[in-house]
């Protein structure tokens, strides 16, 4: 969060030294005085996902012997993914705003589980991949907090929940999230007044507040084997970063 916090005032300073300028004629110089406005978004975000694993396992062998295996489970990489959806703005107040933005967001999680109690010839922990495919819906309800207009540039900050329903079916992979999760979001965006609309691009960084790991999904895998890797994970926290363009 200082990191955060930290870009958001590097940003300000930033543009606020950008626009210290001459007046200009403004674009457009009654939109934000409408109760209510609409527009359209597309984007793109990457996804991952922060997971707790659970340690050494006993398991049972196909001889009824037991043994002691360690499986490790993280994502090793961002995945990119587009986003697109429609926006609905309310004015509350000269600086606040109310805004509802449902959006479809396609991305992937790239999973990757290393066993350490199984070594490779190279001396190496065995790994299994998982590509986590997602298409969620999301519902995001946001205040945003806008700076002084000038000329034809306004700088905001932006906070709310997201809930979202993860639209993937049941499989027979490795990892399997709930239906549903909710994201505590945070950003940062810019209103570009053009002449003929309004361009918004905004950077968004979102946490799952919620374990979105489905543990019952051990228990309806047909293939036993993969239980065991289904097993090293005791939590799962999503996370998401969105860079967004907004056309009203």
């Amino acid at each position: 969060m200082k990191v955060i916090s930290l870009s958001f005032i590097i940003f300000h300073l930033s543009l606020s030294t950008t626009l210290a300028q001459e007046r200009k004629v403004q674009n457009k110089p009654y939109i934000d005085l409408r109760p209510m406005h609409f527009g359209i978004l597309v984007g793109m975000n990457l996804q991952d996902i922060e997971f707790q694993n659970v340690g050494p396992q006993t398991v049972m062998l196909e001889d009824g012997t037991e043994t002691q295996q360690t499986i490790v489970c993280d994502e090793d990489r961002w995945n990119s993914g587009f986003s697109v959806g429609v926006m609905a703005d309310l004015r509350l107040n000269a600086h606040l705003n109310l805004r509802f933005a449902p959006t479809m967001h396609f991305g992937a999680k790239h999973l990757v589980f290393h066993n350490l109690s199984q070594r490779t010839a190279e001396d190496r922990p065995t790994e299994v991949r998982q590509d986590l495919k997602s298409t969620y819906i999301s519902l995001p309800i946001d205040l945003k907090f806008s700076a002084e207009r000038w000329n034809n540039y306004r700088p905001y900050l932006i906070a709310g929940v997201n809930p979202m329903l993860n639209l993937k079916g049941k499989d027979q992979d490795y990892i399997q999230l709930k239906r549903m999760d909710t994201f505590l979001e945070i950003g940062m965006g810019c209103d570009f007044y053009l002449p003929f609309f309004k361009l918004i691009p905004e950077l968004k960084f979102c946490y799952s507040l919620r374990d979105a790991l489905d543990h019952g999904h051990a228990d309806e895998l047909m293939d036993v084997n993969k239980r065991l890797y289904t097993n090293a994970v005791t939590s799962g926290h999503s996370k998401m970063i969105v860079l967004t363009f907004y056309f009203e």
